[in-house]
């Protein structure tokens, strides 16, 4: 997989596709779409849509079937230690299975059914068991503690959990009032076993288009974390991205490193290849160089899509993957927070295939902002317009600015992937949103005279952290819990590996001592509280916080910059 020599990569303004990428890709021509698109064009790529009958888990696993397509490998497993395989019928049986279970324990259409279940087959069979039955699905990422699992669960009113015995002892039970059922997995399994052997009627329910299917909790930079409700009608947005931006073909085996728990985890781990029928690979380990490489090497991957974070700590680890054999890569996307020029230089001289920086958030649902496998990239870009999307970078009367000028990074609403609502808070839902139609990201960013998005920073304080976004006041309020710990103020501190670290500022209770070990002690509180991605990895004492003189409000932005300088 040799190629040019970094020094000349280096040089290029601009990376040009191979010859190969460009006669295979499914988006062949940019601008000739453009003018033709329609997102009706996309709703008629699926099955029973265009009939008005919407169903994510139909079109992703059971239409496949249907079509013939049921002995092809829909999903491969490893842990580090087994491999599973499944075929299309494999997953309709099951995930027919689970849903039964569900079905006769009274869940119905509308529904929040949460799961809350390690990186694995059952997790992504649980998902589309709910949304079977007209359940919205509410996936929960594995490392959050009792507090985040609190928070989502009780907000979002949960009705329904499908868990296992150890993450179960991370969810507290009592405090979730509207909780009716529970199931441990083996017991989902068991139970679905038993009912398949006298009822072959399919539990499928049919939806309307607005009806919900996921909801996914994000957190701001101040409040507790909200929940981003998507309706049926993403899936249109999710299949014609998986089709042209993930490049999906029939025999690609495809590998999205993000847990369901995260959006791109569902909707680019789960959706997306499954309505376009890739392979999909799900790695249950942890990360580590050569475990990474040598999964696709076993699975033969042709499209990987991670984060920057991941392929910074690929970088890091050298030549590792010398010993592999990774010709099957073809198409590799990133996502999450900025990808770095330096990644895709060293992708193409190390794989000879491009990153393809992609930008969308929970609430846009799928792919506004992205580079195609056709297009040229312009390193340090995210990208352009997906078609059917209008970008626009807006002044601070929200007007268009014209090439070249840094402002607010927005988009024309609607579109199919466009979050419905914020649960219980259609304030903070209208809040997203102009007065002449333009969804506002919390981006500032410039658009050059081509298209291309260049992302200039956030205009507030979210933290993104190996790939993960965290807000601060979720941290904050965690850190205060501690008895020692009588104010807090946190920040993201920028970190060449992880795009940035959490960095803690806080004052300590008269009877405390400032030590290494108290700092410890409140990392790890934090870690158990609330997840192990939102604890500090770096904790400052301080004798007081830089606060607002009337409201007395802790300037983060004042902590930033102090720390920035401490830095130069």
């Amino acid at each position: 997989m040799g190629v040019n020599t970094a020094s000349h990569i280096k040089r290029q303004t601009i990376i040009y596709p191979r010859q190969q990428d460009k006669e295979i890709a499914s988006l062949p021509d940019y601008k000739d779409v453009l003018n033709t698109f329609s997102w009706k064009d996309a709703v008629n790529g699926l099955s029973e849509a265009p009939n008005g009958r919407w169903n994510a888990a139909y079109e992703c696993i059971d239409r496949h079937v249907e079509d013939g397509y049921g002995d092809k490998e829909a999903l491969l497993f490893t842990d580090g230690q087994s491999e599973e395989t499944y075929t299309f019928s494999d997953v309709k049986a099951i995930t027919d299975q689970y849903a039964k279970v569900l079905k006769q324990a009274g869940v119905e259409k509308g529904d929040r059914v949460f799961i809350f279940l390690p990186k694995s087959p059952d997790c992504y069979f649980s998902i589309l068991a709910a949304i079977k039955v007209g359940a919205i699905a509410g996936p929960l990422f594995e490392a959050f503690m009792e507090e985040a699992v609190k928070e989502r669960m009780y907000d979002c009113e949960a009705q329904y959990l499908i868990t296992d015995e150890t993450l179960a002892q991370r969810v507290p039970f009592n405090e979730l009032p509207s909780l009716k059922t529970t199931w441990h997995i083996d017991e989902l399994r068991e139970k679905g076993r038993n009912l398949a052997e006298g009822d072959t009627a399919s539990p499928i329910v049919w939806l309307e288009e607005e009806d919900g299917m996921l909801i996914h909790y994000t957190s701001g930079s101040t409040g507790k974390p909200k929940g981003v409700l998507h309706a049926q009608r993403a899936l249109s947005h999710h299949y014609i991205s998986g089709k042209w931006v993930l490049d999906v073909h029939d025999d690609d085996v495809f590998w999205c490193t993000s847990h369901p728990g995260w959006v791109t985890g569902s909707v680019y781990g789960v959706f997306a290849p499954w309505l376009n029928r890739a392979t999909v690979v799900i790695h249950g380990g942890r990360f580590e160089a050569k475990a990474w490489y040598e999964l696709i090497e076993r699975f033969k991957v042709s499209i990987w899509y991670s984060a920057p974070t991941a392929f910074r700590l690929l970088m890091s680890a050298g030549n590792a993957h010398e010993a592999y054999d990774l010709s099957s890569l073809r198409h590799v996307l990133s996502v999450g927070e900025p990808l770095n020029p330096e990644a895709i230089y060293w992708a193409k001289e190390t794989f000879n295939v491009r990153i393809h920086d992609t930008w969308w958030m929970t609430e846009t649902g799928g792919h506004l902002i992205v580079n195609l496998p056709s297009q040229p990239i312009k390193p340090g870009s995210m990208g352009r317009a997906f078609p059917g999307i209008e970008v626009g970078i807006l002044d601070d009367k929200n007007n268009p600015l014209p090439a070249g000028e840094v402002g607010k990074l927005a988009v024309k609403a609607p579109w199919p992937g466009i979050m419905k609502t914020i649960w219980k808070n259609r304030e903070k839902y209208n809040s997203y949103f102009t007065d002449n139609g333009w969804y506002l990201s919390g981006d500032n960013a410039y658009q050059d005279e081509e298209g291309y998005v260049f992302f200039q920073g956030r205009d507030d304080d979210l933290i993104k952290t190996s790939g993960e976004q965290v807000g601060p006041f979720e941290v904050e309020s965690k850190l205060i819990e501690h008895p020692a710990v009588s104010e807090a103020g946190v920040i993201g501190k920028p970190d060449q590996i992880r795009g940035n670290i959490i960095k803690a500022f806080i004052t300590i209770n008269s009877g405390y001592v400032a030590s290494e070990a108290l700092k410890e002690d409140i990392r790890q509180f934090v870690k158990l509280k609330l997840a192990a991605h939102a604890a500090p990895k770096e904790i400052e004492i301080v004798d007081e916080l830089p606060k607002t003189k009337i409201s007395g409000k802790i300037l983060r932005r004042v902590l930033k910059e102090q720390e920035l300088k401490k830095m130069q």
